[in-house]
C-alpha cells in the first residue's frame, strides 16, 4: 500500500467518526456551542508545528542537530518533509523517590516514549488547507509516586499512566479564511489546547488541573486519553485566539475499557470547553513585557453523584441511607490564566528572563470532590550567560475538597464514633532545574514536597491519622528527535 493509500484510509476513518458524531450529538452540539460560543473560545500552536515550519523537518530543538548529517544520514526524513510529511519522536525518563511521608518509601523509574506525524495534505493531496495529526505513547514502569507512594490527588509527574502502547490523537483539520479561522476534528486530547499556562511546562507537575481530572469521567480527555471530539478555532487578530471543542464526555478507564485508545467512544454524554486567550509584546522585538491572559469555562451533560446526600435526602454515611447518591444533571466550570514575563533582558525574546504563572477555576461543591483549584509559580529562563538555554524555578499546586465531601466525613465519624481525619485540601511544592545538555536533550533534578497527601485521607496503616507529607527527590531526561 502506497503512503498516498494509507493517508486516504486514515481521512475516510476520521471523516466517518465526523459524521457519525454529528448524527449523535446534533441537536447537542447546536445548543451547547449556542450557549457559549458568544464569548468562551481559545487556542495553541500543534505539537508539531515547529518540525512543519522547518525545511528539514526537525523540529526546534532537537537532538538531530547535534548528530552527524542532522540524525538523517539517508536525507529520508528532509525528502517527506519537503512533500509535506513530518515526523519526531520525545523520549522522557525519570528517577523519583520519596525519602519521607506518604504510604510507603522508595525509589521507582518511569518512562514515555511518544512519536508523532503531521501531514500536510495541500502538499499531498493537493487539497488546500487541510492537514492530518497523530501521536502515540508507550508508556512504561510507570507504577507511580502518586498512586502507590504517596495516594495523591495532585500530578506527581504528568507522565505518570497505565503501561501501556496506546493511540492519543488522531485527527484532521481544515484551515480556512487565510488560516483566521479553522475546524478540527477526529480523536482529541482537552489539554491540548485547553487549559494551560505556557511558562508552567517546565515543572514535572504541570498537568491537566486537579479540577478537572478528579471531577470529569475517566478525568476527562487529558494525556493518556484521548476522545472523539470536534474544535473550532478564530484568530481574527494577532493577539486574540479563540477555541470552542465539544468532546464525547468519558474516555473510558485507561487500565480496563480503552486501555490502547482504540475505542473511539461516541455515545456519553459530551463535555463542552471554550477559551478566550489575549497575546502582548510576543514578537522579538517587542518593548515592553510579554503575557498571555486565558479565560475558559466546562460544561459537562452527564450525571454527577452528591458529595454527602443519597436519593432520599439522608447523609450517604446515615445506617438509614439508601445507598444511592443524589444525582445532578450537569456540571461546569470556569477558569482563568495567567502567564506575565515580569523581566525581559535587552535583546530578549517573551520566553526569556523572569515570568510567572497561575491558574484559578471553581466549581459546584454539592456534585465534585474539588471545588477550587489554584497553581502558581516564577521561573527564570537564559539568566546565566554560560547556561543561556537552562531554566530554574519554583511552584505550588494546591486542590481543595469541597464542603460537601468534608461533610460527609463529619457524618461519618457522628453515625460511627470512629474518629478519622477530615478531608480539605492538598498542596505540592516543586523546585526545578533544568539543564540543556545538547539542543534537544534536557536533564532536571529536582525537589518536591507533599502536604496533605489525597486531601488528608485515612493512613491505610493507620486510619485514625492521615497519610502524612513527605518529600520527593527526582531527575528528569527529555530527549526530541
Amino acid at each position: 500500500m502506497t503512503p498516498r493509500m494509507i493517508d486516504w484510509e486514515l481521512t475516510r476513518t476520521i471523516v466517518a467518526i465526523g459524521m457519525r458524531l454529528q448524527r449523535l450529538w446534533g441537536p447537542q452540539l447546536l445548543a451547547a456551542t449556542a450557549s457559549l460560543a458568544s464569548g468562551i473560545f481559545a487556542a495553541n500552536p500543534a505539537l508539531a508545528d515547529d518540525a512543519k515550519n522547518s525545511p528539514d523537518g526537525i523540529p526546534t530543538p532537537s537532538i538531530a542537530t547535534s548528530l552527524p548529517a542532522n540524525g538523517d544520514p539517508t536525507g529520508a526524513r528532509k525528502w517527506l518533509a519537503q512533500r509535506g510529511v513530518n515526523y519526531g519522536v520525545i523520549y522522557t525518563g525519570e528517577a523519583l523517590g520519596n525519602v519521607s511521608g506518604g504510604v510507603r518509601r522508595g525509589a521507582l523509574y518511569e518512562g514515555k516514549l511518544e512519536g508523532f506525524v503531521d501531514v500536510d495534505l495541500e502538499k499531498v493531496a493537493g487539497i488546500s488547507g487541510l492537514s492530518f495529526f497523530a501521536n502515540a505513547f508507550q508508556i512504561h514502569q510507570t507504577s507511580g509516586p502518586r498512586d502507590d507512594h504517596f495516594q495523591s490527588l495532585l500530578t506527581i509527574s504528568n507522565i505518570e499512566a497505565t503501561p501501556s502502547t496506546r493511540l492519543s490523537e488522531l485527527w484532521l483539520e481544515q484551515k480556512l479564511f487565510n488560516d483566521r479561522f479553522s475546524i478540527r476534528f477526529g480523536q482529541l486530547a482537552a489539554d491540548a489546547e485547553f487549559f494551560i499556562s505556557d511558562v508552567s511546562q517546565v515543572f514535572i507537575s504541570s498537568d491537566w488541573p486537579l479540577i478537572t481530572g478528579a471531577n470529569l469521567p475517566s478525568g476527562g480527555p487529558a494525556y493518556p486519553l484521548a476522545t472523539p471530539g470536534v474544535r473550532l478555532k478564530f484568530e481574527p487578530t494577532e493577539n486574540w485566539t479563540a477555541l470552542v471543542a465539544l468532546f464525547n464526555g468519558d474516555p473510558g478507564n485507561q487500565a480496563t475499557v480503552n486501555r490502547h485508545g482504540t475505542n473511539f467512544p461516541i455515545d456519553d454524554p459530551p463535555l463542552l470547553m471554550g477559551e478566550l486567550q489575549y497575546r502582548y509584546n510576543q514578537v522579538k522585538d517587542a518593548k515592553g513585557l510579554a503575557g498571555i491572559l486565558r479565560l475558559g469555562a466546562w460544561q459537562h451533560l452527564g450525571r454527577f453523584e452528591d458529595q454527602r446526600f443519597d436519593d432520599t435526602h439522608l447523609s450517604l454515611a446515615s445506617p438509614l441511607s439508601s445507598g444511592r447518591a443524589r444525582m445532578f444533571r450537569e456540571t461546569s466550570g470556569i477558569y482563568g490564566i495567567i502567564d506575565q514575563q515580569i523581566y525581559r533582558p535587552q535583546g530578549g525574546d517573551a520566553n526569556r528572563g523572569i515570568s510567572v504563572f497561575g491558574r484559578i477555576a471553581g466549581t459546584p461543591s454539592d456534585r465534585n470532590l474539588v471545588d477550587f483549584y489554584l497553581d502558581g509559580g516564577i521561573v527564570f529562563s537564559g539568566m546565566l550567560p554560560s547556561r543561556p538555554d537552562d531554566k530554574f524555578g519554583a511552584s505550588f499546586l494546591y486542590g481543595h475538597m469541597s464542603d460537601r465531601a468534608r461533610a460527609l466525613d463529619r457524618d461519618t465519624i457522628a453515625f460511627t464514633g470512629v474518629d478519622q481525619p477530615l478531608r480539605d485540601y492538598e498542596l505540592t511544592f516543586e523546585l526545578n532545574y533544568q539543564s540543556q545538555i545538547v539542543p534537544g536533550w534536557t536533564v532536571q533534578p529536582l525537589f518536591q514536597y507533599i502536604v496533605h497527601p489525597g486531601g488528608n485521607v485515612p493512613n491505610p496503616t493507620a486510619p485514625a491519622s492521615a497519610i502524612p507529607d513527605g518529600a520527593l527527590f527526582g531527575v528528569r531526561s527529555t530527549i526530541a528527535y
